[in-house]
């Protein structure tokens, strides 16, 4: 599979956004969780070839993009750096995917400019989700205790594996290759870790969005998929996401937690590409 790599500048920060596939198929745009890097989601690229055209954007403060000094790092931020990859990258049209903290930003950015998303894929994210979940309070819990560093690399395995236990080890690996980097003899993240954790655990409330509006302003073909074991998004929002707006379906993808991907990237990649479908002419 072919692989580009870009750059794309938004508010002074070097943003790095990963490209498989035939640079002449139709566009999919990935946005990854709160943790996570681009390349999580190289492998849902490869499911969806021949045809598609898949790129996924490193958040700021995480993987290659430039972390931000301001600690600017909530959805308002998140979404002005979308537009910068779709405007920079001129993408008229194109599909959207995200997961998580990126599930929010898609769902903001697609009610935003349904001129541009054709269609939508919500990966485990929805209102209240974010805020009131036992998932929310996991993930806050996780990046109160994550360390800055780790003496070796079986330091670092042994406390993904900890706090990942649903994740196979070759999952584990990946991630741990893509977000740890060499620092003063240990290894430290390659995220913003004190940055993400402050803007997530003390945030600005006029800057914590409300969900529904947006949900309820798609217009475009939405699927969510919701991980049948999360702890993150419930039922019961799934079903009332489905039931305000009629342009959104929803569907559990079995014997997988919160990291739907992850767990089950088969089954993830089959969901796609059937809601997708045969990708159309650019």
């Amino acid at each position: 599979m072919d692989r580009r790599d870009h750059t794309v500048r938004c508010a002074g920060l070097n943003l790095h956004v990963a490209d498989w596939g035939d640079a002449g198929g139709w566009p999919v745009l990935m946005l990854h969780g709160i943790r996570s890097f681009a390349d999580t989601f190289e492998g849902l690229a490869g499911a969806l070839q021949p045809g598609y055209r898949v790129l996924a954007l490193d958040h700021r403060g995480r993987g290659q993009s430039d972390w931000d000094p301001g600690r600017n790092y909530y959805t308002d931020a998140y979404v002005q750096d979308v537009r910068a990859v779709v405007e920079q990258l001129g993408l008229s049209r194109f599909d959207l995917l995200g997961h998580s903290m990126g599930g929010i930003n898609a769902i903001v950015y697609a009610a935003a400019h349904p001129d541009r998303v054709r269609k939508l894929v919500v990966e485990d994210a929805g209102p209240g989700a974010f805020d009131d979940s036992d998932g929310a309070r996991r993930i806050r819990a996780e990046l109160s205790r994550t360390p800055e560093s780790f003496a070796d690399w079986s330091a670092a395995e042994a406390f993904m594996r900890e706090i990942r236990p649903t994740v196979t080890p070759e999952a584990i690996a990946a991630r741990l290759r893509h977000m740890l980097e060499p620092h003063g003899g240990r290894l430290r993240w390659r995220y913003d870790h004190a940055g993400i954790k402050a803007a997530r655990l003390d945030p600005d409330p006029a800057r914590v969005v409300d969900l529904w509006p947006p949900v309820q302003a798609l217009r475009c073909p939405t699927l969510v998929l919701r991980g049948g074991r999360s702890d993150y998004l419930g039922v019961a929002t799934a079903q009332a996401m489905a039931a305000r707006n009629p342009a959104i379906a929803w569907r559990e993808i079995p014997d997988a937690g919160h990291y739907v991907h992850d767990d089950q990237p088969e089954r993830v990649a089959r969901a796609v590409a059937e809601f997708l479908g045969a990708a159309p002419a650019p």
